[in-house]
C-alpha cells in the first residue's frame, strides 16, 4: 500500500480539485479526466470522504445525504489513485440487494470494481468458511440453517420438549451468537440466565456440529473464532484486503464488530458509514453502540458529517431532527435541506382507527383526483404503521374505496411450504448429513416411513458417519415393505440427480473436484428431482388456492436456479444465494414497484426507500412508542420515528386516534410522546386537538397499562 500523504494533505486536495473544477465548468470548459469525471458531482464533505485515507474512517452519513454515492465513488478512488488491487479490497454491506447496488454502481464508476469483493456480512462469512472449511471442522458443501431448520435440529436435541415451548429457544440462540456468546460464556446470562437454556444451547450446538451444517450466526461466529485461534489466517486475510469498507454500519451486531475488528490490521485502511440516528434493528441483534464508541475502539479515527439531506424539503427535516435530537446516545449532526421550500407536516387528530383509514384513504384519493402540478399517482404515497396487525384497517377502507394497494412484508417465497420442501430435497443432495432436511422430506409424499422406520436409519446413521441418506440405504432390509419401496424410489430420485451433477462425492473433495461436469444450467437437475420424488404431484394436489400457486413456486424454483452451473458447486452456491436472501426474486420487486398503488408498509421495512408523501399513523402511547419502552429501548422507538418521517420528500402526515382497539377491546389513547417533542410551529394541527396536548410533564409520561389512559 502507498505511504500516507501528510497531515491535512486529503483537506487541501479535496478543496483545490473542487475549486479546480468549478473554476473550469463556470468558463465553458469540460472536465475530461477521469479523476474529476466520478469526482464532478460530489459536495465538498463528501469529497473529503472519498479522498481520506491514512487512519480509520467514520463516516456520518445523515439520511438523504448521498452515502451510496460516497462509498462507491471511495471504491474506484482508491483502485485509480491508490493504486490499491481491486481485489485486495472487500466492502461489506446487509443485503444482497445492497450489495447488487454498489457493486453496479462502483462498476459503472471504475470497470476493475468488479474484482472487488462486495458481499453481505453473512455471504462473506460463508466465503471465508467454503475456504477454510478443513479448519472449521467442515465438509465444503456444507448446508445453511434457516430458524424454522434450527428449531426441528433443537427438537431432536430435546425430544421431550415440544416445538412450540422451544421456539423462543432457537431465537434466544441465534441472538446469543449475534452477541458472540457460546453456550459456556458467563456472560450468556444477558440473554437467558435460565440453566436449561445454556443446556439447550450446549446441545444444539453439539448436534449442529455433528450434521455439517452451520446457521445464520455460524456465518460470522465461526470466523471470527478461526481468526481469533489461528493467528497464521488472520494474518493471511489481513494481507489480502488492503482496505475493508463497511456499509449501513450501524446496523452490525457484536459478532460482526469482532469480525471486523479480526480483520482490521496494522496496514488495513477501515472506512465505516453510518448513521446513529437511523440504528432500528436492535430486536436482530444491532448494537448502536458499535458506531458510537468507534471512535474508541479504533484509535486515530476521523470523522465526517454528511449532513446534506437531497431527499426531504426543509419542514420535514425540522420536525424529524426536533425528536431525534431528544436522545443522548448520538455523536450529533444537524442535516440541511437542499431542496427549497415544501409544504409543512400535518397533524391530524382522529376519533377511532377506522376514522384513521378513511381519513387516509380521503386525502389519497383527492390528490390523484386533482390535476396539474398538484396531482399525485398512487404510488407517490406510502402509509407507515408500527406493527404488520395495523394495515388491516386500511386494507379494509382501500378495497371498499377501490383504493389500489400492495403490502410490503406478507410471506416471502422461500418461506412457502413447497419451497422449503424442495430446497431440503437439495440439501439432502448437497449434503447428505442433513439430518433436519432429510427428516422433512423422507415421508414427503408419504412413503410408509413412520416413527419406527425411521428411527432404525438414524440409528443406523448414528453408527457412521452421520450420512442419512448412505444410512437409508443400509437400512433398507430392516424397513417394512411399504417403507422400503417408498424410500427405494426416494434414494433412485436422489442418485439420478446426483448422477446429472457428476455423481456422489466421497468426504473431504478438493474444490478443483467440484466442477466436474457441466450441462445446461442446474435447473434441469432441481425439475427431475421435484418430478421423480412426486413432490411436485404432491404440492400441486395439495394447493387449497385452487390455482396452481404451489406448482408455479416449484416451477419458479427450478427457473432460479437455471443461473448456476449443473455442478456440485453450483448446487451449494444456489442453497447458499436462497438462505442469505429470503425475499422474492428482483423481477417480482420491480413489478410490484412499477404498478400504481399506495403501499402499505411497516416503519422498519422503510429504511433505504422514499416516498413523495407519507402517513405515519397510530401515533399513539401504547402503539408508538410502546409502553414497555425505557432507555435505550426508547430511544430506538425515536430513531424508528426519524426513519419514517425523513422516508418523506415533499409532504409528511401523523396521524394520531382518541380510540383504539387493542387486544381486542376499546382503549382510549394519549397521542404519542413523541408528538409532544415536536417543536412549536413545526407542524399544522386539525381535527379535535385535546386540551392538555402540547403540556408535557418534564419526566415525561408516567407507565402506561396497554398504553391506557
Amino acid at each position: 500500500m502507498p505511504p500516507a500523504p501528510p497531515a491535512g494533505y486529503e483537506n487541501r486536495l479535496a478543496c483545490g480539485i473542487l475549486n479546480a473544477m468549478n473554476t473550469l465548468l463556470h468558463s465553458g470548459e469540460s472536465v475530461k479526466s477521469a479523476e474529476e469525471d466520478y469526482l464532478a458531482p460530489l459536495n465538498p464533505e463528501q469529497l473529503e470522504a472519498v479522498l481520506h485515507s491514512g487512519h480509520p474512517l467514520l463516516i456520518l452519513a445523515g439520511a438523504g445525504s448521498g452515502k451510496t454515492r460516497v462509498i462507491t465513488a471511495k471504491i474506484a478512488y482508491l483502485i485509480k489513485e491508490r493504486r490499491i488491487p481491486p481485489h485486495a479490497i472487500l466492502a461489506v454491506t446487509f443485503t444482497n440487494k445492497a450489495a447488487r447496488e454498489m457493486a453496479e454502481r462502483a462498476r459503472d464508476l471504475e470497470e476493475r470494481a468488479s474484482s472487488v469483493m462486495i458481499r453481505t456480512f453473512h455471504s462473506f462469512g460463508a466465503w471465508f468458511l467454503r475456504c477454510n472449511a478443513e479448519r472449521a471442522g467442515l465438509e465444503p458443501n456444507f448446508t445453511i440453517y434457516d430458524e424454522d431448520d434450527s428449531l426441528s435440529l433443537l427438537s431432536l436435541a430435546a425430544e421431550n420438549r415440544e416445538r412450540s415451548e422451544l421456539k423462543p429457544f432457537v431465537r434466544r440462540i441465534a441472538r446469543a451468537k449475534d452477541y458472540f456468546l457460546s453456550p459456556d460464556d458467563p456472560d450468556l446470562s444477558r440473554i437467558d440466565y435460565r440453566k436449561d437454556f445454556k443446556t439447550l444451547y450446549a446441545a444444539y450446538e453439539e448436534r449442529l456440529r455433528r450434521v455439517g451444517s452451520v446457521d445464520f450466526g455460524d456465518l460470522i461466529k465461526r470466523p471470527v473464532e478461526i481468526l481469533k485461534e489461528q493467528p497464521e489466517v488472520a494474518s493471511r486475510l489481513r494481507d489480502r484486503f488492503h482496505a475493508v469498507l463497511v456499509d449501513e454500519y450501524q446496523d452490525a451486531n457484536v459478532a460482526q464488530f469482532e469480525l471486523l475488528r479480526a480483520l482490521f490490521g496494522p496496514e488495513t485502511y477501515l472506512c465505516v458509514v453510518g448513521d446513529d440516528d437511523q440504528s432500528i434493528y436492535r430486536f436482530r441483534g444491532a448494537e448502536v453502540r458499535n458506531i458510537l464508541e468507534f471512535p474508541e475502539r479504533f484509535p486515530g479515527t476521523d470523522i465526517i458529517r454528511l449532513e446534506r439531506n437531497y431527499r426531504s424539503v426543509s419542514p420535514i427535516l425540522h420536525l424529524a431532527s426536533s425528536v431525534v435530537c431528544r436522545n443522548q446516545g448520538r455523536l450529533g449532526k444537524t442535516l440541511v435541506a437542499q431542496r427549497e421550500g415544501g409544504k409543512q407536516p400535518v397533524l391530524s387528530f382522529l376519533p377511532d382507527q377506522e376514522e384513521e383509514a378513511s381519513f387516509c384513504a380521503r386525502l389519497i384519493e383527492n390528490s390523484v383526483r386533482q390535476s396539474g402540478a398538484r396531482k399525485a399517482s398512487y404510488a407517490d404515497w406510502a402509509v407507515l404503521y408500527r406493527t404488520n396487525a395495523q394495515s388491516l384497517s386500511f386494507e379494509t377502507a382501500f378495497l371498499r374505496r377501490r383504493i389500489p394497494y400492495r403490502v410490503v412484508g406478507s410471506l416471502k417465497f422461500y418461506e412457502r411450504e413447497e419451497i422449503k420442501d424442495a430446497l431440503s430435497l437439495l440439501s439432502c443432495m448437497a449434503n447428505p448429513k442433513d439430518e433436519v432436511a432429510f427428516r422433512r422430506i423422507i415421508n414427503k409424499p408419504a412413503r410408509g416411513v413412520g416413527p419406527a422406520a425411521l428411527r432404525r436409519i438414524m440409528e443406523e446413521a448414528d453408527g457412521t458417519d452421520g450420512d442419512t441418506v448412505a444410512a437409508a440405504e443400509r437400512a433398507l432390509s430392516n424397513l417394512p415393505p411399504k417403507a422400503r419401496a417408498g424410500v427405494t424410489v426416494f434414494l433412485k430420485s436422489l442418485a439420478a440427480s446426483a448422477a446429472d451433477l457428476g455423481g456422489r462425492r466421497d468426504a473431504g473433495p478438493r474444490q478443483s473436484d467440484w466442477a466436474v461436469k457441466a450441462g445446461d444450467g442446474l435447473s434441469v437437475c432441481v425439475a427431475r428431482l421435484l418430478h421423480n420424488t412426486g413432490l411436485a404431484v404432491y404440492h400441486a394436489a395439495n394447493d387449497e388456492s385452487g390455482t396452481n400457486q404451489r406448482a408455479g413456486n416449484l416451477q419458479e424454483l427450478a427457473n432460479a436456479a437455471s443461473l448456476y452451473p449443473a455442478t456440485f458447486e453450483g448446487l451449494a452456491g444456489f442453497l447458499e444465494h436462497i438462505e442469505l436472501d429470503r425475499s422474492f426474486e428482483i423481477a417480482r420487486e420491480e413489478e410490484d414497484a412499477a404498478r400504481d398503488a399506495v403501499t402499505l408498509i411497516t416503519v422498519h421495512n422503510t429504511k433505504g426507500l422514499e416516498f413523495p408523501r407519507v402517513i405515519m399513523t397510530g401515533l399513539e402511547q401504547g402503539v408508538f412508542p410502546r409502553t414497555d419502552k425505557r432507555g435505550e429501548e426508547l430511544e430506538e422507538e425515536r430513531r424508528l420515528f426519524y426513519v419514517g418521517a425523513t422516508r418523506a420528500m415533499d409532504e409528511l402526515y401523523l396521524c394520531t386516534a382518541a380510540r383504539r382497539r387493542l387486544y381486542g377491546r376499546p382503549a382510549f389513547m394519549r397521542p404519542s410522546l413523541f408528538l409532544y417533542e415536536i417543536e412549536q410551529g413545526r407542524m399544522r394541527i386539525i381535527g379535535d386537538r385535546p386540551e392538555c396536548f402540547g403540556i408535557l410533564p418534564p419526566e415525561g409520561f408516567p407507565a402506561l397499562k396497554d398504553g391506557l389512559l
